[in-house]
């Protein structure tokens, strides 16, 4: 059941995203149809849904309308191998560095533009100009987009033995259908009607030149559905307090985008609004998934008639319940409690969301901000420990890392005119971490070489170690094992 809500809630979005796209409508279903089974049954996230979303769809648009579908075809097929190769080579664990603010930001952008999208409904095409609904058409379709928000949202209070969306969607068709009430249907978007995914080699140019064409589409698209798909499998770890396989979802993921490419998909990645629903409507594990995508496969062959009757006010009611869910209004809460730096970074990733609807871009912008963030705090906070021992010899203990952040804050703690004859830096409570920290540790020394003075070091990590002897002969430093 959770899987035919699910279906039901893709076909129209599938649809407007190759309609957008340029695309003929059974490429969005295609791609609903086969990134749902290839991912349902491989995917290293039961209960995650993927389709032709709208993420990578709009990377495909230029090359759309450039050089045509047999290029977006390969270009799909393309960012698969991508995927694959990510995969393949473990990349995917580095979405654990996605910080707690960005992924308050990206959800709360992500539930604005799910129910800013469903606004689109309510307009209609009138003398080819598209214009809002007005009179009585408006109040049919907002009576019954508020009808389906209501069932979702109270007849879980009756049972949970039956997904409240599936049961808003019947319940609400069935009622368009007693009445005869005339509101925007499935078939009054594109037909959905067709047959099984041919298979397809794209037929363009196999040439160096084809492939600087599509390359650059390609690991976009690759870079973007990746993105999008590993922190939508982080989110469901979170709502399902389970542990998905990052590694093995952009394999799964890549594989589909090359099935896509050649049985004319336009590709795609996981769909964080379906997954929701997937999840609201009870389902953990890969059947839901499988159920989705046979629904499609089932509706393209025989099934178009009776779904294009389907009042599109019934899944426009879903859809803004889920975003209603999506957001995560607990960041309320602790807005007040969370550093000014996290929610001006939090703020700034649901803007970029919202604004450019690039959930890659808000969210690299977002880790690139936060990075910058620790990295200032990082420098602001190394100090040290100084005092002179009976001998005579002058003792500097360095705590924080020393990295090119905190090289000039490290420069001020050290007088070499005025210190003794012998320096000894310990690193007992610090790290080197990068070149500018040998650079600055080898410039020290010259420095009080040039007074005739001796600086020795000790207490070296391990990794700061290897980082000087990988240096080499680029730094002079005296080492004191004692």
């Amino acid at each position: 059941m959770a899987g035919l809500t699910v279906a039901m809630t893709m076909i129209p979005e599938s649809l407007s995203f190759a309609i957008l796209a340029g695309f003929p409508p059974l490429v969005g279903l295609y791609a609903a149809f086969i990134m749902g089974l290839v991912t349902a049954v491989l995917g290293g996230r039961p209960g995650m849904v993927s389709g032709g979303a709208g993420a990578t769809v709009i990377v495909l648009i230029a090359l759309m309308k450039s050089h045509g579908i047999e290029y977006v075809f390969a270009a799909v097929a393309l960012a698969g191998v991508f995927q694959i190769l990510v995969g393949v080579f473990k990349f995917g664990k580095f979405i654990r560095l996605v910080p707690q603010p960005v992924m308050y930001g990206f959800v709360n952008g992500l539930a604005v533009i799910i129910f800013m999208s469903q606004l689109e409904q309510f307009k209609t095409v009138v003398n080819g100009e598209t214009v809002w609904l007005s009179g009585t058409p408006l109040y049919i379709m907002g009576g019954l987009v508020a009808l389906t928000v209501a069932i979702v949202a109270f007849f879980p209070k009756i049972t949970k033995a039956v997904p409240a969306s599936l049961v808003a969607i019947m319940a609400i068709f069935a009622i368009s259908l007693m009445f005869n009430i005339e509101t925007k249907t499935v078939e009054d978007i594109a037909s959905v009607q067709g047959g099984f995914p041919p298979f397809h080699l794209p037929q363009l140019p196999l040439n160096l030149e084809t492939l600087q064409i599509i390359l650059p589409y390609a690991l976009i698209m690759g870079a973007v559905g990746l993105t999008e798909g590993l922190l939508t499998l982080n989110l469901v770890d979170d709502i399902t307090e389970t542990r998905g396989n990052a590694n093995r979802e952009c394999v799964a993921q890549g594989t589909a985008n090359i099935a896509n490419g050649f049985f004319g998909g336009m590709g795609g990645c996981p769909m964080i609004a379906q997954t929701f629903v997937n999840l609201n409507a009870g389902a953990r594990a890969r059947l839901s998934g499988i159920v989705a995508a046979l629904t499609i496969l089932l509706i393209i062959l025989v099934g178009a008639p009776v779904i294009g009757k389907l009042p599109v006010a019934a899944l426009t009611g879903v859809m803004m319940m889920v975003a209603i869910t999506t957001f995560e209004w607990s960041s309320f809460k602790v807005i007040n409690r969370m550093p000014k730096a996290d929610i001006i970074i939090g703020m700034l990733v649901a803007a970029i969301t919202i604004v450019f609807h690039n959930l890659a871009l808000a969210v690299l912008a977002g880790v690139i901000i936060s990075a910058l963030v620790f990295a200032w705090q990082s420098a602001v906070s190394i100090h040290c420990h100084s005092f002179t021992d009976p001998e005579g010899t002058k003792h500097y203990e360095i705590y924080g890392p020393l990295f090119f952040g905190a090289v000039t804050t490290f420069n001020e703690k050290f007088s070499p005119k005025t210190d003794p004859e012998k320096i000894i830096i310990d690193f007992k409570e610090s790290t080197i971490s990068d070149m500018s920290a040998i650079e600055a540790l080898n410039n020290l020394t010259k420095k009080y070489s040039a007074e005739q003075k001796t600086v020795y070091v000790k207490n070296l990590n391990p990794q700061s170690l290897a980082l000087l002897q990988k240096a080499g002969d680029l730094i002079s430093v005296n080492l004191l094992t004692d």
